[in-house]
């Protein structure tokens, strides 16, 4: 009997699994790039890897869902990049000295700002659903 269990083709084997499910909801892809983001600030990855794991990442995600994925994935960049002028600005209010204005200081920083996540996302590989 226990020769006949070991002499049996395993359940599951590589061919017969599923491909890998990625999630699209606003929380799953906040919490990757947070990830992402906590990677690179502590050293565990650079800035390629960085690239890389995205772009492994977006290929995981059906195609038919790569457009809610994409308009999450810029709403958490440029909510990011929000948050870190924020953090920036405090540090020069608490340091007393003046703030440095950017070139996305402005009425229509929003905009700017999504505008340019939108050209970094294309630049790093991530393709919009076809």
């Amino acid at each position: 009997m226990v020769r006949g269990l070991h002499s049996r083709k395993h359940p599951l084997e590589k061919r017969d699994l599923m491909p890998q499910e990625i999630s699209v909801s606003y929380q799953a892809i906040k919490s990757k790039v947070y990830r992402l983001i906590d990677a690179l600030v502590v050293g565990e990855k650079n800035e390629v890897e960085v690239q890389e794991s995205i772009r492994r990442w977006w290929d995981l995600i059906h195609p038919a869902d790569r457009p809610v994925a994409q308009k999450y994935l810029l709403m958490v960049l440029g909510r990011s990049a929000s948050a870190l002028d924020a953090v920036g600005d405090g540090l020069y209010a608490a340091s007393g000295s003046p703030k440095t204005h950017s070139r996305l200081d402005g009425p229509h920083d929003a905009g700017r700002r999504i505008r340019l996540i939108e050209r970094l996302v294309k630049e790093t590989g991530v393709r919009p659903a076809v």
